[in-house]
């Protein structure tokens, strides 16, 4: 029966298992059709408050 030799430190350990934790860029991209600007898939766009073509959050003119 195999048996490990030494004990396997933690760094190893941690080293190995690290590949579950990496951080990932969401796959649900698209462009918004009113502005252009990237926003995550059926979401109102932030930029200009629309979803689906309709006025959803009205933005506040800054002057």
């Amino acid at each position: 029966m195999a048996v490990p030799k030494r004990k396997v430190s933690h760094a190893r350990k941690m080293k190995r298992r690290s590949s579950v934790w990496k951080l990932e860029t969401p796959t649900n991209i698209v462009k918004c059709p009113q502005c252009g600007e990237p926003i995550l898939a059926y979401r109102v766009c932030k930029a200009c408050g629309y979803y689906k073509g309709v006025e959803i959050a009205p933005k506040a003119e800054n002057k």
